[in-house]
């Protein structure tokens, strides 16, 4: 009787002080003498119950006279009221460690058996120790999440706990052998499985379409600094025109008065030039990318390379502005770069934009001079060189959004782009 009340109470205190370690508590006096108060009274409940009716109605009676008090303690002692079942639940199931590990130690003396409870009775404190240090942060940590999530946590330490008790201690199921009973938690093990690697996979399809929208606002962001920039040189060169155009009439006034009509001309025609340089060049309707196409125009003319468009796109697109902004953001800023490479590899260098609307729907195709070391995977372009490579996918997501189609080709030097929106 004695190794068995030892146990009971090493059961206990372990799973007392586990469960509160797993809970989010902000431990002062007054809480961490409730929790001493709560492990004495349930240590003399239990007691109450083994030598006051018999040591089967305090098994069958444990959840009752144990882990429901506490849950009760744990949820005025965290203020949560989900958290502190998954606590005890996963508590539960760490006290089957202690069980497993003795049972592993009884292995190798068969012939005494009083070699499992003493191992289970030495393995208390080491294993409290080594949840508390290393499991016990993670844990807390996870309490954060909505209660939704904490109820996916609990699941398996909920399955495991009723489990234990329907087959071990309500009935013997699990000592008669039976089948449904022995192969259970190896179903649950491959559920839990299954369902870690369906929500892993929808967590990692979140994190790219967080790094696809990262990358988009990226390119936003840096769009509209250069269009910033372009605006403020424009409205510089507005302002020394309004500062210069007094001297231009004073010359033109003095031009007339003498009879220098040609001259006069001349002089208009070279002032004439100078502000059409400074126009933004027209090269479709819609404002966005027309904004898009003069900025990448200006970059391509300061890095050597040819640029041309020809695109027929109307204001009101199938596709958002934003999209639209980052498809072709992301487009030319890879087009530009390949043919940087080129110029500086001593080859042709150009870029050549068309685009028209047909049926409600957007074609696109960007074709640039590129190096013959473009690997391909899948159809879709790729690269092994860091920051590079999130264009592209921002594209196909794009594309994928609106139910459109996307194509990379390269052949003889060129690289074409075409996009279906």
């Amino acid at each position: 009787m004695l190794p068995e009340v030892l146990d009971g109470a090493a059961v206990g205190i372990f799973g007392i002080l586990l469960s509160a370690a797993f809970c989010p508590i902000r431990w002062t006096g007054k809480k961490r003498w409730a929790l001493a108060g709560c492990t004495a009274g349930l240590l003399a409940l239990q007691g109450m119950f083994y030598f006051g009716a018999s040591p089967t109605a305090a098994k069958y009676l444990y959840p009752l006279i144990t882990h429901l008090p506490l849950y009760v303690v744990l949820v005025l002692l965290s203020g949560q009221k989900v958290w502190p079942l998954v606590a005890v639940l996963t508590a539960y199931l760490c006290c089957q460690v202690r069980r497993w590990a003795a049972l592993a130690v009884a292995l190798f003396f068969p012939q005494h058996p009083l070699v499992q409870p003493v191992a289970e009775l030495l393995f208390t404190l080491p294993l409290l120790l080594l949840f508390i240090r290393f499991l016990a942060p993670s844990m807390r940590q996870l309490s954060r999440y909505p209660a939704s999530v904490q109820c996916q946590f609990g699941i398996v330490p909920l399955v495991s706990y009723l489990f234990d008790y329907i087959t071990h201690v309500y009935t013997n199921l699990l000592s008669e052998a039976n089948p449904a009973a022995v192969e259970f938690m190896f179903f649950v093990c491959c559920a839990a499985f299954l369902c870690s690697i369906l929500r892993a996979s929808r967590v990692e399809r979140q994190r790219i379409q967080m790094e696809q929208l990262q990358t988009s606002l990226n390119l936003q962001v840096t769009q509209a600094m250069r269009e910033i920039e372009a605006l403020r040189l424009s409205q510089q060169r507005a302002s020394t025109y309004r500062h210069d155009l007094r001297h231009h009439m004073q010359f033109l006034a003095g031009c007339i008065e003498n009879g220098r009509t040609e001259q006069a001309l001349g002089y208009i025609r070279s002032v004439c030039s100078e502000i059409e340089a400074g126009k933004v060049t027209a090269y479709c309707e819609n404002e966005a990318a027309n904004l898009i196409f003069s900025a990448f125009a200006d970059r391509a003319a300061k890095a050597g390379v040819q640029f041309t468009v020809q695109a027929g796109i109307s204001q009101a697109l199938p596709v958002s502005e934003s999209d639209l902004c980052v498809l072709l953001s992301n487009a030319l800023e890879n087009a530009l770069h390949a043919a940087v490479r080129c110029r500086e590899a001593g080859q042709g260098a150009f870029i050549e934009t068309t685009g028209h609307e047909k049926g409600k729907k957007l074609f696109l195709q960007i074709t640039n001079s590129c190096l013959p070391d473009v690997q391909f995977r899948e159809g879709v372009p790729v690269t092994d060189r860091t920051g590079h490579g999130l264009g592209v996918r921002s594209i196909c997501a794009i594309s994928e959004r609106y139910g459109g189609l996307t194509s990379f080709a390269a052949k003889d030097g060129q690289f074409t782009l075409r996009v279906m929106l």
